[in-house]
């Protein structure tokens, strides 16, 4: 008897190994529904802004979908206001994603049917490095106008989405800096070649007299090696490591690499750009203004 009542406590147990709880199924009323998701960037407000306009902009909703088969829902818009979300009165800088007709998205509670789908984005500054960053999400039903609020999948990822974007910048700062004091670096190295050579250092000229078979074998292994480099080529040879124009008919400059995402600007055909990061089919890289974005490698060039 005390065998059988053990059994069903031990299976339990036993499933704890494998599952964080074993009656989490039964508990889902425990999810928290309609947190959302607040963090403190470290990071800028104009960083920030930019890189949540990217990704406002590039079409798609992740952390839900309509089909088992999709990985996000797609189709979605950027808008200036909508009202699925309240009146915002808290100040700073206020974002929408909408997706329309949505059917059935994943991650809200108790949705169903058609409706919208939308994640509000407010960014507010708190010091010159810090700034707050608040996403929220929310389904609303056409037909009965029910509001479904999020579990927190949306929010999460729409916030990895943003803090990706946000290291990728930081990463295209810092090898722009290495980059540019790599550059700085040989044009010093040179410098010094050229002071150096202008100057050759005295010989006496009775080694050569006293061993003229010596001198002539000399000669003639210096003019079997190739001449070294001029410091004008090794500068030219730098630059076309680093940098790279534009080709005909011009590309756009890229927020992330990917062809979905927004383009920041194009880039006129010729225009000289510095890589700071690249890859087997994107390359991130600087314009002369400071403006840092992707760009196909097919679309660049050598300097000529």
């Amino acid at each position: 008897m005390i065998n059988r009542l053990l059994r069903p406590v031990l299976a339990c147990s036993l499933a704890l190994v494998v599952l964080p709880n074993c009656w989490a199924s039964r508990e889902k009323d425990a999810t928290q529904y309609g947190m959302g998701v607040i963090v403190n960037l470290p990071f800028p407000e104009s960083e920030v802004v930019q890189v949540v306009q990217e990704i406002v902009q590039n079409g798609i909703i992740r952390g839900s979908k309509e089909y088992n088969k999709d990985e996000f829902i797609a189709g979605a818009t950027a808008v200036s206001t909508t009202r699925v979300f309240p009146e915002w009165t808290e100040g700073g800088k206020i974002f929408y994603k909408v997706r329309l007709k949505a059917l059935d998205p994943r991650n809200f509670k108790n949705a169903g049917d058609v409706g919208t789908l939308a994640v509000r984005y407010v960014i507010q500054g708190q010091d010159s490095t810090h700034t707050v960053l608040r996403i929220d999400a929310v389904f609303v039903e056409d037909f009965r106008h029910t509001v479904h609020l999020s579990n927190g999948s949306v929010e999460a990822a729409e916030y990895k989405d943003i803090h990706d974007h946000l290291d990728s910048i930081e990463e295209m700062k810092a090898q722009t800096v290495a980059a540019k004091q790599e550059q700085q670096s040989q044009s010093s190295s040179s410098s010094r070649a050229t002071v150096n050579d202008s100057t050759p250092p005295s010989a006496p000229a009775s080694a050569a007299q006293q061993n003229p078979v010596a001198d002539s074998s000399a000669t003639d292994k210096a003019a079997a090696e190739p001449n070294p480099k001029t410091p004008e080529q090794q500068l030219h040879e730098l630059k076309q490591q680093v940098q790279r124009l534009v080709k005909q008919p011009g590309a756009p400059l890229k927020s992330a690499p990917f062809h979905t995402a927004s383009t920041l600007q194009l880039v006129p055909a010729g225009t000289e750009v510095l890589i700071v990061i690249s890859t087997p089919y994107w390359v991130g890289i600087e314009t002369h203004e400071g403006q840092h974005g992707w760009m196909l490698r097919d679309e660049l060039e050598l300097l000529p």
